[in-house]
């Protein structure tokens, strides 16, 4: 898919939920909750042995169910991991950190890549590089003043905040000028996965949507 229209599916959505669980079919299972509730883009975080074996067959999974999901794979740290991400159908791909080689193996492959950004050195190269969105990561480090801050330097990157980041709190972030905060245990809660309560994520998960749609109304 062209990275552009990802983008721009991201920012319409507006929350960027992620994941990881071992249990491939609770993996799916958390992802067709999400899908019910109105989601369409979702980051399949590699944080466990299982989780290359797990984005395969949720892929699999989305073309029999959910046709029109974007599913990236997140925590990617190296190119053999982005290769391998691709392989099994990531339609983008996310990092904690920004390295020279991702960004070129990215560009070469003409993938999406989300890297994390957290210094303005970080967001002067991915500016360099010729991205468009960033994520702010770990967000709860800096705070909602760097997004403002930055922004003022590095007026044309899109950012995306990550870390620390729940219903509470993300008004101040898209008030400092977040296009998309990232969004994970505190939405798929280990209490929701440990009790299989796949229906109050759905409710929460929808709940959140309308609360972004609200904070984007609501005057600056």
């Amino acid at each position: 898919m062209n990275r552009d229209k990802i983008i721009q599916a991201i920012i319409q959505q507006g929350v960027l939920p992620l994941y990881f669980h071992p249990d491939e079919d609770t993996s799916i299972k958390i992802l067709q909750a999400l899908y019910e509730s109105g989601i369409r883009v979702i980051e399949y975080t590699n944080r466990g042995k299982q989780a290359l074996k797990n984005f395969r067959s949720i892929k699999k999974e989305t073309y029999k169910q959910f046709p029109d999901l974007i599913l990236g794979l997140g925590t990617v740290m190296d190119p053999k991991t982005a290769s391998k991400g691709i392989q099994n159908g990531a339609d983008f791909l996310v990092s904690p950190g920004y390295t020279r080689e991702l960004s070129k193996f990215a560009g070469n492959e003409n993938m999406l890549w989300i890297p994390g950004c957290i210094t303005p050195t970080e967001l002067f190269l991915a500016q360099d590089d010729g991205l468009q969105l960033v994520k702010v990561f770990p967000a709860n480090a800096v705070g909602p003043g760097f997004v403002k801050s930055v922004k003022e330097v590095f007026p044309d990157l899109l950012y995306m905040s990550t870390g620390g980041v729940n219903s509470e709190n993300m008004e101040s972030w898209f008030k400092a000028g977040v296009s998309v905060v990232g969004i994970g245990s505190s939405l798929i809660t280990s209490e929701i996965v440990e009790q299989k309560n796949f229906d109050l994520l759905k409710m929460d998960t929808g709940a959140l949507l309308k609360r972004i749609a609200a904070i984007r109304s609501s005057p600056a």
